[in-house]
């Protein structure tokens, strides 16, 4: 199996040849790695992707040029290769953001440009688990004692934990045919969670109160102006933006997974309070590597 990556990680270097994961350094603006890393593959999974950037142009040359470069790469291969193109929830509302706009770009890239290839795709909700660095300030936070509350209380959010996403893409792989997709894909609970949901299950697992720490709508974007002034003096590649405080405080990201269950036959295993519960211990543990 082989994966891409700009410089691999310390403790793949360690690994003396014994994994079964062969890292081939490199990125996605450069075709000649690209070619290298499809080579001799059966099956391309793209789970790479732009999540800080100061315009549209940041995002589109990862989330959209990406795919069709590689996508591009594959298509020189003879037999030619399965496409899995793991994207977003945010796809679903492109008008949000430039991160979401060039989501939906990728997969209409995708469609556009797989002719006579296999492909399917996947829209994630949230992501969390060891080693999600986007969920590790709200865990730690949770950890302590209280919640940074984004938007509006009656928000609704589906959640997804790391292990069953990658369980999932184990299941698309091992099937014989695709449907084209895209799918949401979730932890299978009807309506999604609350932040009082998520709050109160994470109070259980650590045994004490969390407190809902209300940040507005208004100072989210104040501090998200500020932010990208200093990232377009700076030349750093912002997280908080105001595109990111549009999804941050959008009312429904409540997924469907009946489609995906249709054509796959996948179902999630992990909900949310064993999932928190396994989040929390391995942050506890010392074990939340965020290298890669």
């Amino acid at each position: 199996m082989n994966a891409l990556c700009r410089s691999v990680p310390p403790r793949w270097r360690a690994d003396n040849g014994h994994s079964r994961l062969r890292w081939f350094q490199g990125s996605l603006e450069n075709p000649e790695s690209l070619k290298r890393l499809v080579s001799g593959a059966t099956a391309v999974v793209h789970c790479a992707g732009a999540v800080r950037g100061a315009s549209a142009s940041q995002f589109n040359q990862v989330n959209v040029e990406g795919v069709a470069r590689l996508v591009q790469a594959a298509r020189e291969l003879h037999p030619l290769p399965r496409f899995l193109l793991i994207s977003s929830l945010a796809a679903r509302e492109p008008q949000l953001s430039h991160y979401s706009n060039s989501k939906r770009g990728g997969e209409d890239v995708l469609r556009s440009a797989a002719t006579g290839i296999m492909w399917t795709a996947l829209r994630p909700s949230a992501v969390y688990g060891p080693g999600d660095r986007e969920t590790l300030p709200l865990v730690r936070c949770m950890q302590h004692g209280f919640a940074p509350v984004l938007g509006p209380l009656t928000s609704r959010f589906s959640l997804l934990y790391v292990d069953d996403l990658a369980d999932a893409v184990r299941h698309l792989l091992e099937m014989v045919e695709w449907a084209p997709g895209p799918f949401e894909i979730h932890d299978g609970r009807p309506g999604g969670y609350g932040w009082g949901d998520l709050i109160s299950t994470v109070s259980r697992i650590i045994r004490k109160p969390v407190r809902q720490l209300r940040i507005s709508r208004g100072l989210l974007r104040i501090a998200a102006c500020v932010n990208l002034s200093g990232a377009r003096v700076f030349g750093y590649r912002p997280m908080l933006t105001p595109g990111k405080v549009r999804e941050l405080t959008h009312v429904d990201w409540v997924c469907d997974d009946t489609p995906l269950r249709a054509a796959t036959g996948w179902k999630p295993r992990v909900l949310l309070e064993d999932g928190m519960r396994r989040t929390l211990q391995c942050l506890q543990g010392g074990r939340w590597n965020t290298e890669a």
